[in-house]
């Protein structure tokens, strides 16, 4: 390999630049995942204690590398078992990334009319709704408590019928597939930690849309049964307020994203 850098007994080579180009866009888009929580002030804290272990190994520092590397793997332990939320949420948003796509098939049916006009007249009507729709990865490996299978092809008049509040059914999420089917209603999901967007206090329907994407790469629509209005929660982020006009242009996009 040509050197391209020789700096006393140090050569740095293309490959070396390469590799520590790959290492730097690694930790610049984890720390952008999690900068907004205490996560990434210990993660810091590994990082350091790495490199003083490297360093302590470089000078032949035999104890104090043993001692600096046994902290490290405690110090990963721990962070696993006390962040496991950050590292989920950082997991969902590898599995968004539009390069592991190429490797998922994924069907996207197009024809959303039903669903669409469904949601603003539940909106009109201020009738709450949750409606998930799974994306690379299943439901099943989330914490959703087991709802009623119904595997009925989406209609308008089966969404108004399961989200009356007088049916059984209207309580807690129903699961929509990509070949727009119905799979499962009353889903019981995982509430999100967080209470407020903005100044705005979220209720238990948007605490649970958002919770589940937290957990699992999906789109869950939101109908707010005190306003009527329009959410949509994927990847951890709550987009409040969607105007109904929109509803379909912006539904339709993230269901065909790439």
């Amino acid at each position: 390999m040509v050197e391209l850098i020789k700096i006393g007994f140090i050569t740095i080579t293309l490959f070396d630049l390469l590799d520590i180009a790959i290492v730097t866009i690694l930790f610049y888009w984890v720390y952008k995942t999690l900068k907004d929580t205490i996560a990434i002030q210990v993660l810091f804290g590994l990082v350091l204690i790495i490199g003083l272990s490297f360093l302590a190994e470089a000078i032949n520092l035999r104890s104090i590398n043993w001692l600096l590397r046994l902290l490290s793997d405690i110090w990963l332990v721990a962070f696993i078992i006390i962040f496991q939320q950050e590292i989920r949420r950082l997991v969902v948003q590898m599995t968004r990334n539009p390069f592991l796509h190429l490797f998922v098939k994924k069907t996207v049916a197009f024809n959303i009319d039903a669903i669409v006009e469904a949601t603003i007249e539940m909106s009109n009507k201020r009738i709450g709704a949750l409606i998930i729709f799974p994306q690379t990865q299943d439901v099943s490996i989330s914490s959703i408590d087991a709802g009623v299978p119904v595997n009925a092809t989406v209609s308008k008049e089966l969404l108004l019928c399961i989200f009356n509040t007088k049916a059984p059914l209207h309580d807690g999420a129903i699961i929509i597939n990509s070949n727009l089917e119905i799979t499962t209603a009353r889903c019981i999901l995982p509430l999100s930690a967080t209470h407020k967007v903005g100044k705005r206090l979220l209720g238990t329907r948007h605490r649970a849309g958002l919770g589940l994407t937290e957990k699992i790469d999906a789109i869950v629509l939101i109908v707010s049964e005190e306003t009527g209005a329009i959410s949509i929660a994927q990847g951890g982020v709550l987009e409040m307020g969607i105007p109904p006009e929109m509803l379909h242009d912006i539904l339709r996009y993230r269901l065909s994203a790439r």
